[in-house]
């Protein structure tokens, strides 16, 4: 078993406490989703049962154990719903906080520096995947909601109904809010201005 912990011990987490931690999150995951790496609260008293952080491939779950050790609370979050992550450091460890697109907060106090740093680098790569992701997404509810569908990956993403109208000045008005309106790109207009341009 120590063999499959060595990946998670490289910040002077507890063996023990990443073991029990580990074999309690494998039994949470989904298809596909893999433990990334495991942080572990070191309060300066002692502390039987400390907090943790699981990171896998597709969310963030803190765990809080309750009655000695014996229950545990799992907190889990979808990167695709965090909006935002911040660590802080202090004298005695530091802290790592996280924020939802909704509004919500988590933290989890007096961990070790290397391992705050760990989740803040971790989790910092993700946030900036997770914002490419809502941002495509956004784009796609926007053309979706002007009536052209959802159109993934083509060269004329515009509706054909604008480019069959007679008056070019007209077609151009239109064309000029879909890109107002982000719905088309720069590049998507000038390509069908310069085509109806070429027809007049």
């Amino acid at each position: 078993m120590i063999d499959n912990l060595k990946k998670f011990l490289n910040e002077e987490q507890n063996p023990k406490d990443v073991e029990k931690l580990l074999a309690k999150v494998q039994g949470l995951l989904t298809i596909g989703e893999e433990v990334e790496y495991i942080a572990v609260q070191k309060k300066p008293a002692i502390n039987l049962s400390p907090d943790c952080i699981a990171l896998t491939n597709k969310r963030i779950i803190f765990c809080r154990p309750k009655n000695l050790g014996l229950s545990m609370d799992f907190q889990d979050y979808l990167w695709k719903d965090i909006a935002d992550c911040h660590m802080k450091e202090g004298i005695l460890g530091a802290d790592f906080k996280i924020k939802t697109v909704k509004g919500q907060i988590n933290m989890l106090d007096y961990l070790p520096k290397s391992q705050a740093r760990r989740l803040y680098q971790f989790a910092q790569g993700k946030e900036e995947e997770m914002i490419d992701y809502r941002r495509q997404r956004d784009l796609e509810d926007k053309r979706a909601a002007a009536g052209g569908g959802i159109t993934v990956n083509t060269v004329n993403p515009i509706p054909q109904s604008v480019e069959q109208k007679d008056d070019p000045v007209e077609v151009l008005q239109k064309l000029k809010k879909l890109l107002d309106s982000q719905i088309i790109s720069q590049e998507e207009f000038d390509t069908k201005k310069a085509e109806i341009i070429s027809k007049m």
